[in-house]
Parts: C-alpha cells; structure tokens; sequence
C-alpha cells in the first residue's frame, strides 16, 4: 500500500496526482497514525456525439435571418458616425 505524510503532502503532490491517475489508494500519514485514504475518483467515460443530433443542435442556433453584406455594412457605417462623428475617416 501507498503511504503519503501531510508534510510530502506539500513536496511531492505530483505523484500523489499520478498515483491517483494510475487508480492506486494512498494511505495518508498524521505524527505516526494513519488518519484516512486518499481514493481515486472513478470518472465516466465520456460517449461519442452522435453527428445527426449534432448537426440538428448546430441548425437549431442558426439566426432566423440572414444579413445581406450591404445591409451589414450600412449598419456598420451607422454605428461608426454615432459613435466617432462625421469627421471619421
């Protein structure tokens, strides 16, 4: 069994973080007692996207209406006055 002290706690936290990654338990160690386990988390596998339902949820957020390039511009060209006057160039 692993035994880890609250003092390596803060010296070598990286092979507690891979020991817990390879699924081992470690045992941690107060003034000489054990006081508890540290336990790996058990993680779910993650399922792979089903690509017809990813592209209806991509379709579902596209806008409604469709801005024209003209229509864009002119907007920009609006903002652009009001926000820095005519004698923006």
């Amino acid at each position: 069994m692993n035994y880890i002290t609250t003092t390596e706690l803060r010296t070598k936290s990286s092979s507690l973080v891979q020991k817990l990654l390879n699924g081992e338990e470690v045992t941690l160690i107060h003034r000489s007692k054990i006081i508890g386990e540290i336990v790996p988390k058990e993680f779910e596998q993650k399922k792979p996207i089903d690509p017809k339902k990813f592209a209806q949820a991509l379709k579902k957020l596209e806008p409604k209406k469709k801005v024209s390039y003209k229509a864009l511009m002119k907007n920009y060209d609006h903002y652009m006055m009001y926000r820095h006057g005519p004698n923006f160039s």
